[in-house]
């Protein structure tokens, strides 16, 4: 082992452990994705076949018509508000919000209220998402903004896929009968690796009652996604509008270590060349809920991704696309709904929870209970 990390992330971050002491996992993953220097999510492209994964929307254009449809119904069932806020939060190149932008050609009077917000830290990101929608599909450029905090006033229509799973989570592991704290530490001899905490957690008291842990147990938690679910629930409920929040995740509170890395479409060592991997974490879709319920807003879900699109009409939708479509071609579309919608690959693990207003009741283009 080097005396040294290899990267000058690494270094700076072995630099401040020897000078303050062993730090949280969320302050690690808060500086291997966002430093502003040498974040992963600063510099790097990381999606696609050169990247370092693949989300729905670059699978297929049905992702995106679907949900689309779904944000056109929630405004019209909201009366139709002359202006809207369009939002989404970590757009990846553009593609989730120009498919939506394709289904909204359709409905011109949505189109004309809505004024696009994209939520993105990355330049190289900004700038593909610039040209990805500075095509016919919409004129009019977008926003960009660092955090949602500076979205205008008024109400949003506002999806997330794939973004809050990227917040910085903290751990806690359940330890001679007691929640202590997993920290990052290091040194020469062992590189990063984790450490516990010496006294009890304080954060031991948000962990749900119902869980009972055995030795060694990990329970993990966001307050970055609290802080996300409760701003984003508060403006719904004070100006109106609705969320999507699509991600992979538990439909319920549960122990279990999720936290992992993926360099190149594979699986990396979550503490080796920070800066270098993308980080993830599943997304606890009850607390989510209980969340966005506290701060006074409707919560529909969470339910699997594919009776989401199922329910949505995708079988539908992927028919009329196959129309006058080579065999090739038709079976490349029946592959990116398998994947889309599949138990094994997207369909199950990945989940959608909508949050609306109280009185607009539940959200259109649903199954049964959601």
């Amino acid at each position: 082992m080097s005396a040294h990390p290899s990267s000058q992330l690494g270094r700076r971050l072995a630099e401040r452990i020897a000078r303050s002491g062993p730090i949280t996992v969320a302050d690690y993953m808060a500086a291997a994705l966002s430093d502003p220097e040498h974040g992963y999510y600063r510099r790097a492209d990381p999606l696609g076949a050169g990247g370092d994964f693949t989300t729905a929307p670059e699978i297929s254009q049905l992702f995106g018509e679907l949900i689309g449809a779904w944000l056109i119904d929630c405004w019209d069932r909201a009366g139709r508000p002359e202006r809207v806020n369009l939002v989404e939060l970590g757009p990846g190149r553009g593609t989730l919000m120009a498919d939506i932008l394709r289904v909204a050609r359709h409905v011109p009077d949505w189109l004309k209220a809505a004024q696009i917000h994209l939520v993105e830290i990355n330049p190289r990101l900004r700038q593909a998402q610039a040209s990805t929608l500075s095509g016919p599909v919409d004129a009019r450029a977008p926003h960009w903004h660092e955090s949602f905090a500076t979205v205008p006033e008024g109400p949003i229509m506002l999806v997330a896929n794939e973004f809050l799973d990227a917040l910085p989570i903290r751990q806690l592991v359940f330890w001679n009968g007691a929640w202590r704290e997993r920290l990052v530490d290091w040194n020469a001899g062992n590189g990063f690796h984790f450490a516990l905490s010496a006294e009890t957690s304080p954060l031991s008291l948000l962990v749900p009652a119902e869980i009972q842990p055995a030795q060694g147990a990990v329970y993990e938690l966001s307050p970055a996604v609290i802080a996300v679910a409760t701003e984003v629930a508060r403006r719904v409920v004070t100006q109106g509008g609705a969320a999507l929040f699509v991600d992979y995740g538990r439909g319920e509170s549960a122990t279990g270590e999720s936290l992992q890395a993926v360099r190149a479409h594979r699986i990396a060592k979550a503490l080796e060349n920070p800066g270098e991997a993308d980080l993830s974490a599943h997304v606890d879709f009850a607390l989510l809920s209980r969340v966005a319920r506290d701060a006074g807003a409707a919560v529909a879900g969470p339910i699997g991704q594919r009776a989401f699109l199922d329910a949505l009409g995708i079988g539908v939708r992927a028919d009329r696309l196959k129309r006058g479509l080579s065999p090739s071609a038709a079976e490349s579309i029946d592959q990116a709904v398998a994947r889309l919608t599949g138990a094994q690959a997207m369909g199950q693990l990945f989940k959608a929870l909508a949050v609306v207003p109280p009185n607009l009741g539940p959200p259109g283009l649903r199954p049964a209970g959601f």
